[in-house]
């Protein structure tokens, strides 16, 4: 993704909701009438995992896409069945407000591009789908919730491990404290990557490791502990092959405290495969390793429980919920506010890296 791509997207206009945050969402929808949905952005995501995951959905469906490279067209058509009147532009974009088939667009576009991507979206008077992470600043993350709620349109983030069952296993533990109080959380996520032109490593466009994978430890904190944290204690980001990954951080690593005392250590990478989440507590541990695989999320007990519910797809799981939560006016797991609490606490582990001192959230 060159600067010439950003340009482009950037150029997009504005305008844009939100609903609050759900503990579950409704198992029937209250019509058959399934929501036609658009994917906004074709690259490797849209491509591999949202559009495949879409033929397997109960409640939603693929109607129409949203691309600026004109040669992927007739491949997406031909592979989806889309009609010439569902196919758009960034420049025939607002169009898409008189299309009766479109309910949402899922926005799948890179991170530096996701405010003015949702607020056009919003303007349209469609569903706004945002990909995590949500933007790159907690203001920009308001201004796509107050859009959306000034537009009257629904807003979810593309948060899947919320939805995963053995992921909301982990989640009710937070309540039900099966193995005591909370000792301590570690929670990692991190590939090998080999660097390249793919925008993710492109600081600007919100690339490196902290946007790229630590949303996922972040966000894994929060829903294992049930908590907010208020303060980063330390952050420390790093590079160990700085000839490929330019300016950006190959690796971040940070502690957080909550108001209770309890504290966290997050970590992660695109130098180094790690991918757990693990909660001490009193009486025993548990932990999910992988804990964000697309390949399935699997975890154990100290005690030898194991959390192996298996579900096809998750983004298809996903998405699902989301279209039954529109369809039933219910509230979504990841509503704005659940994208946008995850970026504050990723700006404050930026800032407590950059000055070397503790940082509160």
């Amino acid at each position: 993704m060159k600067r010439r791509k950003f340009i482009q997207y950037s150029s997009i206009i504005s305008a844009a909701s939100i609903y609050p945050y759900c503990k579950g969402s409704a198992q029937k929808t209250k019509s058959n009438k399934k929501m036609g949905i658009a994917l906004l952005g074709l690259g490797s995501y849209s491509t591999y995992q949202l559009a495949p995951a879409l033929q397997l959905t109960e409640h939603c469906e693929l109607r129409g896409i949203v691309t600026g490279s004109p040669e992927k067209i007739p491949v997406w058509q031909e592979k989806y069945g889309i009609k010439d009147e569902n196919v758009y532009n960034y420049d025939t974009f607002q169009n898409i407000a008189d299309n009766d088939d479109i309910d949402a667009v899922y926005v799948v576009t890179p991170t530096a591009t996701h405010e003015n991507f949702a607020k056009a979206v919003a303007a349209t008077g469609k569903h706004v789908w945002l990909e995590k992470p949500m933007a790159m600043t907690a203001k920009q993350c308001q201004n796509i919730i107050d859009s959306c709620n000034k537009n009257n349109v629904k807003l979810c983030i593309g948060y899947r491990m919320l939805h995963e069952p053995n992921t909301q296993t982990l989640i009710s533990y937070a309540k039900s404290k099966p193995y005591g109080q909370m000792i301590s959380v570690d929670s990692q996520a991190g590939y090998r990557g080999g660097g390249g032109s793919d925008w993710r490593y492109e600081k600007d466009m919100g690339g490196g490791a902290l946007y790229d994978m630590g949303v996922y430890t972040v966000n894994g904190i929060r829903y294992a502990t049930g908590m907010i944290p208020v303060e980063v204690l330390y952050a420390k980001q790093s590079q160990d092959r700085p000839e490929i990954m330019g300016d950006i951080d190959e690796t971040t690593e940070y502690r957080l405290r909550f108001k209770n005392g309890l504290e966290a250590y997050g970590k992660t990478s695109v130098g180094e495969n790690t991918n757990h989440l693990r909660v001490t507590c009193e009486n025993g541990w548990y932990e999910l390793s992988p804990m964000q695989s697309y390949n399935g999320v699997v975890g154990k007990t100290s005690d030898g429980v194991l959390l192996d519910t298996y579900i096809e797809n998750q983004q298809a799981k996903q998405m699902d919920d989301n279209a039954i939560a529109i369809m039933n006016n219910q509230d979504f797991k990841a509503p704005g506010e659940e994208g946008m609490i995850d970026i504050a606490i990723i700006e404050a582990i930026i800032k407590s890296a950059t000055t070397g001192k503790a940082v509160m959230i």
